[in-house]
C-alpha cells in the first residue's frame, strides 16, 4: 500500500514537472552551476596543490639544504675594487658531514657565473658545480646519456650534464650528446641530459636565466677553472664577491631526524658566521605546510562554491511556493478526493529532489568536464577526486530536501474548502 502510494507521488511530481519543462529546466541551472563550481573549484585547488607537493617532494624529504645567501647591500664595501667574501664555507660543509649523527650523505654545490655558447648560440644558464652524489641525494632523473661519475671528478675532466631546456635551445633537432659546448673560456663535453630541477619559491634567477635551465659540470674541474671569485663590473666600479659554496645538500638516514638536523645546522651557522649569509631550507618543513595550506584552500573553495549551491537551493524554494500558489485548486481537489496531507507533501518533495538530483547529475557532468578543459587550454593541472563529485552531490540532494520541505508543508496544510474556492 505505501509502495504504490509512493509511486504514484513519484509519478505525479515528474508529471507535473514535465508540463513545464522550460521553468523546470530554469531552476535546476542553479544547483548545476553549483555543483559543477564544487567539483571544478576543488578540482583545480587540488591538482595545484598536488604539484607543489610533488615538486617539494623531489627535493627530497629526507633533505636539509643549506643556502648562501648575500647579506644586505650597507653591508658590502663601497670601494670600488673590493672583494665581498660571505656565505657557506668548506668548513661549514665539513662540521656537517662529520659532526652531525644522522646525515648520511653531504653534497656541495657551487654556481658559476659563465656565459655558455655552441656555434653562434649564446645563452645564460645555471652552472652548478657539484659531485657525482649530487644525483643520489637530490633524485635527478637523467633523459639521455649519464650523470657525472666519480672518476670525472676525480680526473678533473671537461665534462658536463645539461638540463632539457637547454638542450633544446643549443642543440634543436640534434643529438647533444657528444657535443662540446664553451662555458666561459673552456670546452666542455656533453655526457648527458638531465629532466628540469623543481624551483623553490624563494629562488631567485638573475636576468636572462631559467630556473629550469641549467648545466652541471665535476666540482673539481669548476674550482680549477673558475675557483671562487665572481666579479660584476658595474658603473665605474668592478665588484668581486667569493663564496666558496653556494650550497650543501644534507641527506638525513631518517625522516623523524630532520627536524633536528635543521636545529643543529641552524645553531651551527649562526655560532660560526657574523653576519646573515646564509638561510636553512627544509623541503619536509615545506611540505607539512603545502599540506596544512592544501586543507585550509579546499575548505575556502568549498565554501565558496557551496554558496552556489545555496543560491540555487532558494531559487527552487522560491519557484515551489510559487507553484503552490498556482496549484492551490489543484491541491484542494485531491484533498476533497481522499488526498492526504502527507500525500500532498511527498508529491512536493519528490518534486524538489527531482529538481536537485536533477540538476546535480548535470553538474556532476559538466563539473568534470571543465576541470579537462582547464588541464588543456590553461596547462594546469587538475585533479578530480570520487569524494568531490560525491560531497558536491549529496549536498544538492540534501538542500532539495530542505528547501522543499516549507513548500510542502505549507501545500500540505491547505484548507481543502479554502482551497477549491481559489481561482
Amino acid at each position: 500500500m505505501f509502495y504504490s502510494s509512493f509511486t504514484r507521488s513519484i509519478r505525479l511530481g515528474i508529471k507535473s514537472l514535465l508540463l513545464h519543462k522550460l521553468r523546470s529546466l530554469l531552476t535546476t541551472l542553479g544547483v548545476l552551476f553549483g555543483v559543477s563550481s564544487v567539483i571544478a573549484m576543488l578540482a583545480i585547488g587540488e591538482g595545484a596543490s598536488e604539484e607543489a607537493q610533488e615538486q617539494i617532494r623531489q627535493l627530497g624529504s629526507q633533505n636539509v639544504i643549506l643556502r648562501s645567501v648575500k647579506p644586505l647591500e650597507d653591508q658590502v664595501s663601497s670601494q670600488s675594487y673590493s672583494v665581498n667574501a660571505y656565505g657557506l664555507t668548506w668548513q661549514d660543509f665539513e662540521r656537517a658531514s662529520e659532526t652531525f649523527p644522522w646525515v648520511e650523505n653531504a653534497v656541495p654545490v657551487r654556481n658559476i657565473v659563465q656565459e655558455v655558447r655552441f656555434e653562434d648560440k649564446l645563452i645564460n644558464p645555471r652552472i652548478l658545480a657539484t659531485t657525482w652524489e649530487y644525483q643520489n641525494v637530490t633524485g635527478r632523473i637523467v633523459h639521455r646519456g649519464r650523470f657525472i661519475s666519480q672518476a670525472d671528478d676525480n680526473l678533473v675532466s671537461n665534462v658536463c650534464v645539461v638540463g632539457y631546456e637547454v638542450s633544446r635551445q643549443l642543440f634543436p633537432g640534434v643529438e647533444s650528446i657528444g657535443q662540446k659546448i664553451k662555458i666561459g673560456p673552456e670546452y666542455f663535453t656533453v655526457v648527458g641530459v638531465i629532466l628540469p630541477r623543481v624551483p623553490l619559491s624563494d629562488d631567485l634567477p638573475r636576468v636572462d636565466t631559467s630556473l629550469t635551465s641549467e648545466i652541471l659540470i665535476p666540482l673539481t674541474t669548476g674550482r680549477r677553472w673558475f675557483g671562487d671569485l665572481t666579479v660584476k663590473i658595474r658603473s665605474g666600479s668592478r665588484e668581486m664577491e667569493q663564496v666558496e659554496l653556494n650550497e650543501i645538500v644534507l641527506a638525513v638516514r631518517n625522516p623523524e631526524q630532520v627536524p633536528y638536523t635543521a636545529s643543529a645546522s641552524r645553531e651551527m651557522l649562526a655560532r660560526h658566521h657574523h653576519q646573515n649569509d646564509y638561510e636553512v631550507v627544509v623541503p619536509l618543513e615545506l611540505l607539512v605546510r603545502a599540506e596544512e595550506t592544501k586543507r585550509i584552500f579546499n575548505i575556502v573553495l568549498g565554501c565558496i562554491a557551496c554558496i552556489s549551491l545555496l543560491v540555487g537551493g532558494i531559487g527552487i524554494m522560491n519557484v515551489m511556493l510559487a507553484t503552490v500558489t498556482e496549484r492551490t485548486r489543484e491541491i484542494g481537489i485531491r484533498r476533497a478526493l481522499g488526498a492526504r496531507r502527507h500525500h500532498i507533501m511527498l508529491q512536493f518533495l519528490v518534486e524538489t529532489v527531482v529538481l536537485s538530483v536533477g540538476g546535480g547529475i548535470l553538474g556532476i557532468a559538466l563539473g568534470i568536464f571543465v576541470p579537462v578543459l582547464v588541464e588543456y587550454y590553461a596547462d594546469m593541472r587538475t585533479i578530480v577526486t570520487l569524494s568531490a563529485p560525491l560531497l558536491a552531490f549529496g549536498i544538492s540532494v540534501s538542500i532539495g530536501l530542505v528547501f522543499g520541505l516549507y513548500p510542502a508543508w505549507q501545500a500540505a496544510n491547505l484548507n481543502p474548502v479554502d482551497a477549491l474556492r481559489h481561482e
